[in-house]
This record gives structure tokens, C-alpha cells and sequence, in this order.
């Protein structure tokens, strides 16, 4: 009821305004403006003036709200919106690469606060980002867990035969030694650490097929799949954000599983502990 009065009453204002400026503009034309006001315009236009400004003010409440826009708008948590619709719609998958993006991962550790998780049979790329995962460790008290695949595995030798064709690998090279290799990087980042940061960077191998390649940080996971002929970082990899999101609980899963199911790696006595299981 308020706003229609105060609709009518800003018509009634803009049609008097019109009206008046019509008026007044003939009445002076005909020389009729000082036998109605003699003297001056000053009343008339004072008049004029006066309704204007009443129909400003009938205006200001809708000015106010506009004014308002900005901060109203402001109050919308755009990022949880987003999110939200990624979750119900998306599973979580924010988008896909078409290769590993080491920047990006390499982002997304140093901005870490929780932990960085690894799945991979080995990581071909770890000299990309090794120096961040011990800013991790050592600044941010970050747990760094990773999982490879166990060297004198049966997989180890199908994961190899899997490779043969992949570009560039060089003939000689095998699975188990490429895991080999990983292991004394890892070994070697332990030993650099003090000892109050060494036991927040763990290592497992696991006896199962390779189901997929995760790299995670906090929230923000990177999957990818084993094909003939392709390291894994050299295949599409899915991005996914959230722990909560359909793809994400499922991978957390996955990560769980092939963690419980693990076997410790000794990272203080690597060689040790390769002899005495039978590697």
C-alpha cells in the first residue's frame, strides 16, 4: 500500500514538473509571465524547484538501495556458491590437463597447511618439487605421506612391460630401479632434515595393481590413470577440488586403502631395510 502512495505521489511529482516547465516556457513566450508574476520569475522558479526537489526526496530510499548493491552483493559467499555447484555437479572436478602441471602442484604445496599425499608406482618428477615438499616439512609442519609401488613386485615387471613403448625411455630402464631410485631421493630428503621434522615425511610400498596417480595437497587433488606407452604424468589429469565431493571422498578412499595395506619404508636405513626384505 506504502509503495503505490509512493509511486502516484512521484508521477503526481514528475507530471506537475513537466507541466510546469510547458507553462512556463509559453507564458513567457506570449509576454504573459510578468502580468502572472510581475516583478520576476523568482516565485515560479523557486515552485519548480521546490517540486523537483520533493520528488528527489521521494527518490532517496531507492537511491540508498543502490548505493547499497555493492555491499549487499558483498554479502553472497560467491567462492562456497561455487563450490557448491562443482560438488552436486561436477563431483568435484574443477577441470582437466592435458599433462601434468607441475606449477600448479608445485602451488599448491607451498600454500599447504595439512598434507601432501603421493600415489604413484614411482614419481618420475619428483626433482620438480622436492625442494618445496621440505619448505613443508620444515616450515608449515606439514605430514608429507607418499606411496610407491613395492620394488620386487610381479606389478613392478607388468607396469614395465605396460612402458616399453612409451617415447623416450631408454630400454634398460625397469620399474623396480626407477622405485629404486625414488626411494634413495626420499631417503636423501629424510637424512637433510632435523630430527624433529623427519618423522612427518613417511614412505609405504604396496604389493596391488596400480589403480591411479594422485598427487594432493590439502583439498586439491591431481588423478590420473596407468596407460600402455605413458608415464602417468604424461596422461590427462583430473583436478579435483574438495574432500567432500563425490570424486574427492572416493579418492580419499583409495589413498586410505593403499595406506592401511602399505608397507613402511625404513627412509634412516634405506639399504638396511631393502635387505632385509628380500629387495
Amino acid at each position: 500500500m506504502g509503495s503505490d502512495l509512493r509511486r502516484r505521489a512521484e508521477r503526481t511529482g514528475l507530471a506537475v514538473m513537466a507541466a510546469a516547465g510547458i507553462v512556463v516556457s509559453i507564458a513567457d513566450t506570449l509576454g504573459w509571465l510578468d502580468k502572472v508574476a510581475p516583478g520576476g520569475v523568482t516565485k515560479l522558479t523557486l515552485l519548480i524547484l521546490s517540486v523537483v526537489t520533493g520528488t528527489v526526496l521521494l527518490e532517496i530510499g531507492r537511491l540508498e538501495l543502490l548505493d547499497n548493491v555493492h555491499s549487499q552483493l558483498s554479502r553472497l559467499d560467491i567462492e562456497a556458491i561455487a563450490k557448491r555447484q562443482r560438488s552436486e555437479h561436477y563431483s568435484g572436478v574443477v577441470r582437466v590437463h592435458g599433462r601434468f602441471p607441475v606449477e600448479l602442484f608445485t602451488g599448491y604445496v607451498e600454500t599447504a597447511a595439512r598434507e601432501v599425499v603421493i600415489l604413484q608406482t614411482w614419481i618420475p618428477n619428483l626433482h620438480e618439487f622436492k625442494h618445496v615438499l621440505k619448505q613443508a616439512l620444515v616450515d608449515r609442519q606439514v605430514q608429507v605421506r607418499i606411496l610407491l609401488l613395492l620394488p620386487s613386485s610381479q606389478v613392478a615387471g607388468f607396469r614395465d612391460e605396460a612402458l616399453a613403448a612409451a617415447e623416450g625411455r631408454p630400454p634398460e630402464a625397469d620399474v623396480n630401479l626407477d622405485v629404486r631410485h625414488c626411494l634413495s631421493s626420499l631417503a636423501a630428503l629424510h637424512g637433510s632434515l632435523r630430527p624433529e621434522h623427519r618423522e612427518r615425511l613417511r614412505v609405504k610400498v604396496y604389493n596391488s595393481l596400480p589403480s591411479i596417480a594422485v598427487y594432493k595437497a590439502d583439498e586439491h587433488y591431481l588423478v590420473s590413470s596407468f596407460l600402455h606407452g605413458r608415464l602417468a604424468i604424461q596422461c590427462t589429469q583430473t583436478e579435483i577440488d574438495g574432500d567432500d565431493t563425490v570424486m574427492g571422498a572416493e579418492v580419499r578412499q583409495e589413498l586410505a586403502t593403499l595406506w592401511r595395506i602399505g608397507l613402511e619404508v625404513d627412509l634412516g636405513d634405506l639399504q638396511g631395510w631393502l635387505g632385509s626384505n628380500g629387495m
